[in-house]
């Protein structure tokens, strides 16, 4: 019996010194949960879902990632719960949208900022899209432009909330052409603000290109101009706002990726910036991220936090002159 606990002792010991070797103590040891600050059905809980599929995977997290939605006030409720209240143990990851968090902390009245969160690894970059119903009268963006100088605050188009990358792009467009628009945030979203397109709620709306790639697969929308520095591989017939005549640059891109709380222990967080990139190169994820429209930009922890201190700067700068 001695024996036998000996044996025992020193197994135990054998593992224990094996979870230590391995820098994260084994870690994972039960499924994860990746928090969305968005509902169901947009394009950062579309994404989401696909970029973490294959997370059981030998060479990814060997456990499955379940999706936590939180939605609310442009993902305000999501990162201020994320900041606050997850647990910082690992098992509490969070998606992140840059410049949405980040211009929201440089606005106040939130309990984050960038020193919030540690990035662990970002998987794309989706472009601002001006839209409109498919059978909408504008066909350009000088259609618009014009409407909305014959229309002072008339033009009503949506978005997925105040502060995020589709009203970082409403408000380089007014400053642009020198217009007043009448922007509107939607308590729903992203999925909400397109729905109030298609429906005629609103005359036009901002909002990503992925979800506005597959409504105009579906022949809901027309997509007139894209807010970036150049044409995107998914709708190159559809010129940057830059190529139509207005100063716009990249800053509302809206980056992708997961993050944890601060505090969560370096070894953890080290492990989950060497295999979460993992999941995103996985060949399965990328075919389905095309099929949906949805561009990858796969960065590495470094090139993350290195993005997010330029967003940070790039973004004092805008909402300072606005």
């Amino acid at each position: 019996m001695k024996k036998w606990i000996a044996g025992a002792a020193l197994a135990v010991t054998a593992l224990t010194g094996m979870a230590m070797a391995d820098g994260h103590g084994g870690y994972p040891e039960r499924p994860v949960m990746l928090m969305v600050s968005y509902g169901a059905g947009g394009a950062t809980d579309f994404q989401a879902r696909i970029v973490t599929m294959t997370a059981g995977n030998e060479d990814a997290l060997q456990m499955p990632v379940a999706i936590l939605n939180k939605p609310g006030a442009g993902g305000r409720v999501g990162w201020n719960w994320f900041a606050t209240q997850a647990e910082a143990d690992g098992y509490t990851m969070g998606a992140y949208n840059v410049p949405h968090f980040i211009a929201q902390s440089i606005e106040g009245g939130v309990e984050y900022s960038v020193d919030s969160f540690e990035p662990i690894a970002n998987w794309g970059a989706d472009p601002a899209v001006f839209v409109v119903a498919a059978d909408s009268e504008f066909n350009s963006m000088a259609d618009v432009i014009a409407y909305a100088t014959e229309n002072p605050g008339g033009l009503t188009f949506s978005g997925a909330g105040l502060f995020v990358g589709h009203h970082i792009a409403a408000l380089q467009l007014e400053k642009a052409a020198g217009v007043e628009l009448a922007y509107i945030p939607n308590n729903a979203g992203g999925a909400g603000a397109m729905r109030a397109v298609i429906a005629g709620e609103v005359l036009g709306g901002v909002n990503n290109l992925s979800d506005a790639f597959r409504a105009r697969e579906a022949g809901t929308i027309k997509i007139l101009g894209v807010f970036d520095v150049e044409r995107n591989e998914f709708l190159e017939d559809v010129p940057t706002m830059m190529e139509q005549g207005y100063d716009i640059d990249n800053a509302s891109v809206n980056f992708r990726g997961v993050m944890v709380p601060a505090g969560t222990d370096q070894a953890i967080i080290d492990h989950l910036a060497a295999v979460v990139p993992t999941m995103f190169e996985n060949e399965r994820v990328a075919k389905r991220m095309t099929a949906g429209g949805s561009p990858m930009h796969i960065m590495t922890r470094d090139e993350v936090i290195e993005m997010w201190a330029q967003r940070k700067e790039t973004l004092e700068a805008l909402l300072a002159g606005l």
